[in-house]
């Protein structure tokens, strides 16, 4: 006698084995019965979320539109499992901040049942380089009533516009990048002078390397004759 396979059964319910002679016709019934019984996948969400930052920002947020309770949930980042699995509440779940670029999904696993299954759709997160840094020069000590001293950008992008400020306050018109160095002429308001970069298309902003000091000296007091 060999063990005989019906194959696999997708039918949920109570199986037995009813076994015929085919010489004559009689039938008996085997001994014990099985039951399958199919277990449901975890019910499907939709992912939502994502978006774009700058570089050095708080990332964007990434979540899931609905949660079973007792279904455990992970994120997964171009396809690889990010952080550690998040248990259902039966309302919204947030995975928290995501700084690393990619494209995000989930993946739902019931504990119990061992079933598992992909949650709807899936959402990108972009990172904006920051503009780059580039050297402040110039500044320095000038007598009053000359004419100032100069305050210079290194270099500067095309996409980036510029703004020079005295004691972190804006001074003057922004400046367009050109490629080449920004001067931003001869200055005569005493303080620190520093130059804040914006990508004229992301809206990314950082500090330009350095700050220079501006020093007015006053004349010496002219003696009575």
């Amino acid at each position: 006698f060999f063990p005989m396979s019906f194959g696999f059964q997708t039918v949920p319910g109570t199986y037995t084995v009813v076994s015929t002679y085919t010489a004559t016709g009689c039938e008996r019934q085997m001994n014990d019965n099985i039951t399958v019984t199919i277990n449901p996948l975890p019910l499907k969400y939709t992912v939502t979320g994502g978006g774009v930052y700058c570089s050095g920002g708080t990332g964007v947020t990434v979540g899931l539109s609905n949660s079973q309770v007792g279904v455990n949930y992970q994120l997964h980042l171009d396809g690889v499992a990010s952080g550690t699995p998040v248990t259902g509440t039966g309302e919204a779940l947030s995975f928290g901040n995501q700084f690393n670029a990619g494209g995000y999904t989930v993946s739902a696993r019931n504990p119990a049942t061992g079933c598992a299954q992909s949650m709807t759709g899936d959402v990108k997160v972009k990172v904006n380089p920051l503009p780059t840094k580039y050297d402040v020069l110039g500044g320095g000590t000038f007598c009053e009533g000359d004419k100032g001293v100069p305050v210079i950008l290194y270099l500067s992008d095309t996409t980036v516009t510029y703004q020079l400020k005295v004691d972190g306050a804006n001074t003057g018109a922004p400046r367009s990048g050109t490629g080449v160095a920004i001067e931003f002429g001869l200055q005569t308001q005493p303080g620190t002078y520093t130059v804040e970069a914006t990508h004229a298309v992301t809206g990314c902003k950082s500090t330009m390397t350095g700050s220079k000091n501006v020093i007015r000296t006053p004349l010496p007091p002219k003696p009575t004759i």
